[in-house]
Parts: C-alpha cells; sequence; structure tokens
C-alpha cells in the first residue's frame, strides 16, 4: 500500500522543515519537498507537525505481582500507546517463578504480546537471581533480540552489589546495557517499619520511608559498580529528584558510561499530592515516590541540558479501586505504580515546547529518537529517513485538550493527570505505514504488533 503525507512539518531530532512523505509497504520511500506520485490514499495534514512516533521504553503490561495484577495487558496497554502517539514500546518483564530461566518470561511475555499487541515491542530481560548458568544464558538472551537488563536494588528480588558487579561485567561484554532500579533497600525496609510500627500509615508515609537520599545514595553504588565492572554501560530509570540528577551528572562530566530516564510523574505531580483526601493520594503510590515541588524544574532542566537522555512512563497501572481494598489502612500494602502511556506525548509536547522548557527537536529526541538508539531500535525506529519503518505521529498544535480519564483509552479507572489542560495533541498514528489511529479512535487489530530483535549498540568490554 502506499500512503502520501501532504503538506506536514517534518520534525526530527535534528531538523525542522515543511515536506512532503511517501510511504510503500511499511517503509518511508521518499522524504522531500512537493513530492508527486500516485498513492493509494492522499492525506493533507494542513501543516500539522509529523515526528517519529514515540518510543516508550519503560512499560509493565500485564505484570501479575502475585496479590494485583494490572489492568492493561498487551492489548489495552498498546492502543493507549498508539493513542497517545507511541508507535514502539519495551516493557519490563515481571518477574517470573522463583529459579526460573531468563527465557522462562521470555517466552511468557512473547506468548502474551504476540497474541494482543497492537504496535512494535521488545522487551528488557529481568534478573531475579545470579549464578553461573544465567550469566550464560545471558548470551542467547541478546541474540534473541533482548540486549538490555534490568536489575533491582530493592523488593523480594534485590541484587547485592557483587551480584549487580557480575551482571554489569558479563553485560557490557556483550555490548548490553544494564538497566537499575536505584533505591537503597535497607534504609526503606526500616523506615517502613518504623512507620507502620508508630501507626503512620497513611500515602505520605511512603515519599517519607523512600527519602531522596536512597535514590541518591544506589546510583552513587551503581556508577561505583559500574566502573568497577570496566565502565560497563548503565542506565538509570524513572529518575525522581534533583539530587539524583546531579550525581548523574557529575558522573557523566567524569567521563563515566551513564544515561538516564525520567518520567511524565517526576516533571508534573509532586509530593503534595500525597495528602488527597478519601484515600486518593493511594494514585500515587509508585517507586521511587513523587518528590518536593522543587525537583520538577531541576529534572526539566536536566532534559535541556541532556544529563536525561530519555522520558519514559513506567506505566504500571493499578486500578484505584484496588489500591484502595488493599492500601487504605496501610500504604504498604497498596500495589506500586500509576498509569501515563497515553498522555505521555502530550505533556511533554505542551509543558515542554509549548512552554519553552525545551525545543521542539529535543522533544522528538527525548521520547522518540534518543530511547531508539540508546536500546537498538535506530534507525528503524525513532526516525524519518528513507529506508526507516513507517511509524509516525501527527500533532496538531493548536489543539487544546482535557486530560480525563474518561477520553483515554488506558483500561485501568484513573489518570494522574486528570484536569490537565494541554495545548498540543496527538491526531494521527501511523505504524508501519498502516493509520492506526485517527482523531482518537483506533482502527487497527489486536495482534498486528511485532516483535523486535533489538541488537547491542554499545562497545564490548574486556572480561565476562
Amino acid at each position: 500500500m502506499r500512503l502520501l503525507l501532504k503538506n506536514g512539518v517534518i520534525v526530527t531530532a535534528e531538523e525542522t522543515f515543511n515536506g512532503d512523505l511517501l510511504i510503500e509497504e511499511g517503509l518511508i520511500s521518499r522524504v522531500g519537498g512537493k513530492i508527486q506520485s500516485e498513492a493509494d490514499r492522499v492525506i493533507d495534514l494542513k501543516g500539522k507537525y509529523v515526528m517519529p512516533g514515540g518510543v516508550d521504553v519503560h512499560t509493565h503490561f500485564n505484570l501479575d505481582v502475585g496479590t494485583a495484577v494490572a489492568a492493561d495487558d498487551f492489548y489495552t496497554g498498546s492502543v493507549a500507546a498508539a493513542a497517545g502517539g507511541t508507535t514502539t514500546i519495551v516493557d519490563h518483564m515481571g518477574f517470573g517463578p522463583r529459579g526460573c530461566s531468563l527465557h522462562h518470561q521470555l517466552d511468557k511475555y512473547m506468548e502474551d504480546a504476540g497474541r494482543d499487541a497492537v504496535i512494535d515491542y521488545g522487551f528488557h530481560g529481568v534478573i531475579q537471581h545470579i549464578n553461573d548458568g544465567i550469566l550464560d544464558e545471558m548470551r542467547s538472551m541478546v541474540e534473541d533480540g533482548v540486549s538490555s537488563f534490568k536489575g533491582y536494588m530493592t523488593y523480594d528480588y534485590k541484587l547485592q552489589d557483587h551480584e549487580m558487579k557480575a551482571v554489569m561485567e558479563r553485560l557490557g561484554s556483550l555490548g548490553a546495557i544494564t538497566t537499575v532500579h536505584a533505591e537503597t533497600h535497607e534504609e526503606i525496609h526500616e523506615l517502613r517499619a518504623r512507620y507502620v510500627a508508630e501507626g503512620k500509615t497513611q500515602p505520605i508515609y511512603h515519599a517519607k520511608s523512600r527519602p531522596v537520599k536512597t535514590e541518591v545514595e544506589a546510583i552513587e553504588r551503581m556508577i561505583e559498580i559500574s566502573r568497577k565492572a570496566g565502565d560497563a554501560p548503565l542506565y538509570v530509570v524513572h529518575l525522581s529528584s534533583g539530587d539524583g540528577l546531579d550525581t548523574i551528572r557529575r558522573a557523566r562530566k567524569a567521563g563515566r558510561n551513564i544515561y538516564a530516564e525520567t518520567c511524565p510523574q517526576y516533571l508534573f505531580l509532586d509530593e503534595s499530592r500525597y495528602m488527597e483526601e478519601d484515600g486518593n493520594g493511594l494514585k500515587y503510590v509508585m517507586s521511587p515516590p513523587l518528590r518536593e515541588r522543587g525537583n520538577n524544574e531541576r529534572l526539566w532542566k536536566g532534559i535541556a541540558d541532556g544529563t536525561i537522555q530519555t522520558v519514559a512512563t513506567d506505566h504500571c497501572p493499578f486500578d484505584l479501586k484496588l489500591k484502595k481494598e488493599m492500601g487504605e489502612k496501610d500504604f504498604t500494602r497498596c500495589p506500586n505504580g500509576a498509569p501515563g502511556v497515553e498522555a505521555r506525548i502530550a505533556l511533554m509536547y505542551s509543558e515542554g515546547v509549548e512552554k519553552g522548557r525545551i525545543g521542539i527537536n529535543r522533544f522528538v529526541d527525548v521520547v522518540s529518537t534518543a530511547p531508539a538508539k540508546l536500546f537498538g531500535l535506530y534507525p528503524g525506529k525513532g526516525s524519518i529517513s528513507v529506508g526507516a519503518d513507517a511509524d509516525l505521529m501527527v500533532i496538531d498544535s493548536e489543539r487544546e485538550v482535557t486530560i480525563s480519564h474518561k477520553n483515554l483509552h488506558e483500561n485501568v479507572d484513573y489518570t494522574p493527570y486528570e484536569g490537565m489542560k494541554v495545548k498540543g495533541y496527538p491526531v494521527m498514528t501511523i505504524s508501519r505505514g498502516e493509520v492506526i489511529v485517527e482523531e482518537g479512535v483506533f482502527t487497527g487489530q489486536r495482534g498486528r504488533g511485532r516483535f523486535l530483535k533489538r541488537k547491542p549498540v554499545f562497545k564490548q568490554i574486556k572480561g565476562g
């Protein structure tokens, strides 16, 4: 099928220009001024922005944490992503049975996503334990297209520092990257126990039990572990604090091989949300927690100056009804996570570009191009170039929308961004040359998404 997009303003991470796009067999075949060509469909975009489709490298679809199951599976979650302008996700696989292989979870997630996903997808490996078998298996996982793995410094399957070092050495030798949930487990465990013993079980104590210093200390430890592991690449997920940002900035200036992701919740929301009445503060029980207000603008500056490379969502949607049932009397029992996969693009464009915090090319970089590059998807994804997948989002810069749960496609029963007004909104999403969302209406098919075998993009270090 041939699709011709006319009269758009084409925006990439590097440039902005008026032009047309010709799409053939799911790929971009021509990029230029006035393209004259026969096509099965011609769309006049009338000056709207045409950008690479969004790449969200931190989602949790179909997540089962044992006590609760996320509200979005790979169908509803990917439909929501597409409606918000995202054409590719890289999902963080959840923990499997104790002692399971790395491929156990990959096989399960391949089945789930293959059945349901409407956009293209990849997976981050999840590391629950370390032994020689797991370290050996990493090579075949990378060969199977999983070129990044996540380790946790907290939760039940937390890794000790020597285990993190073994992981980083092995992945570094394969050219793969270690992503890390950076919070110190011991202090958090002690604070949570103390607050519960004192009867301080309201949502605000979720934030108080995970202070900024627990994130900073964990990041510092991981930077040092990376250094000892031959400067193996390190990616910090969901950075939440200005102090954590400063730690990463210093490390990057010193030449360390570290990259950072933040999320909309840490740019738009703050700790005061935990004080909402009638149990509504439980909406924001996520880890790391929301921080004091001053952190928001510090993180924006980190995006602007390049210290933060990507903005993902950590979309982890548990119904508020469930959060209240489980956590109303004790925040420690509330499942962690919040939705955001559909609102990401609109929020970042409106609050970033329209309000002058970042330029439009930087916007494209952090929501699409940089994540595609870091995680082995570029130039097939995250670019507008001849031969790239025709994954595109069209933004109407004049469209004004008030974000509301009732207007979103997410299956969860709330949005943390309820009532926020945005200017500039995705009005069309194209995945591999197929228009799958138009004016908020999804027209694609369940299961049309493809698994993306991601390649390692980092220089292999010695050892492992």
